[in-house]
């Protein structure tokens, strides 16, 4: 059994989180992981059906009311400023902010809709900016140097290397986060307010059922993974609890890769052909 220290690393009783996204995926999963931390969970989404659900399952399994639900859309200004005014009606201090919520679209070279790039961009990108930018003061109020607010934003391995594939807007899309995640960490640091992003390679996901759809295809995606496994779902909780718990307060502007090791993988070995020759 953990030790009370060590159970103290990664407790979060007394906090308040926001998860935009919440209600399936990986918003799903931290909203979940924050919960049975014990901290208070607010997840928002344009589908309130969705965070209801998600909601009142993990509230069932916790035996609690610690997730609560509402709508919330970060792709237009209005829906951002309505975010951020429900939240204040519903709690009075933020200690961590998961930014979450993301749109993705995929064609070929040539074919590539102009209306795909602002439909991914103003969501992950404009809609995550701004909406950090309403709640700077918030978690301010509830940071001090020893214990600072935190924020994270989701990224992905497709902003961090030029897999291609098809999705341009939503790679740019991540490399842009990747990037305002290391300028917000420099400027909020005084502040004492942490930024970092997640960089997740393959996980089950909504964006992802088409690579999930059978074992298949499953298996031909992992075969590709140097770790030669796709993510599991304590893949995302253990790095939740480190960042946000106690022993991740002296971690910011850094991009965890969680994706079993394809930011390293640059492909085939330069020379192995001609030691061959």
């Amino acid at each position: 059994m953990l030790s009370s220290n060590l159970q103290s690393l990664f407790s979060l009783e007394g906090k308040t989180a926001l998860v935009t996204g919440g209600g399936t995926g990986l918003g799903k999963i931290m909203a979940e992981t924050m919960a049975q931390a014990g901290a208070k969970v607010l997840i928002c989404s344009r589908k309130l059906a969705n965070v209801k659900k998600t909601a009142d399952e993990i509230n069932k399994k916790l035996n609690s009311n610690l997730v609560i639900p509402f709508e919330g859309d970060i792709s237009t200004e209005a829906g951002i400023e309505k975010i951020y005014k429900d939240v204040l009606n519903k709690v009075n201090k933020l200690n961590i902010l998961v930014n979450n919520s993301g749109a993705t679209w995929g064609e070929k070279l040539g074919n590539f809709p102009y209306s795909a790039w602002s439909k991914v961009l103003d969501v992950n990108v404009t809609g995550l900016f701004h909406l950090t930018q309403l709640f700077i003061n918030l978690l301010e109020e509830s940071a001090d140097k020893n214990d600072p607010s935190r924020i994270i934003n989701l990224g992905s391995v497709m902003g961090s290397a030029p897999h291609g594939d098809g999705p341009y807007s939503y790679s740019a899309s991540k490399a842009a986060v990747h990037h305002i995640t290391r300028i917000l960490a420099k400027e909020l640091g005084p502040r004492h307010i942490t930024v970092n992003a997640f960089a997740p390679g393959p996980f089950e996901s909504k964006m992802t059922k088409f690579a999930f759809s059978t074992d298949t295809k499953q298996k031909a995606m992992a075969e590709s993974i140097p770790l030669k496994r796709t993510g599991r779902p304590l893949d995302i909780s253990a790095a939740t609890l480190y960042l946000c718990g106690k022993g991740g307060g002296y971690v910011t502007g850094a991009i965890l890769p969680l994706d079993g090791g394809i930011h390293v993988d640059t492909g085939p070995e330069l020379f192995e052909p001609a030691k061959h020759s």
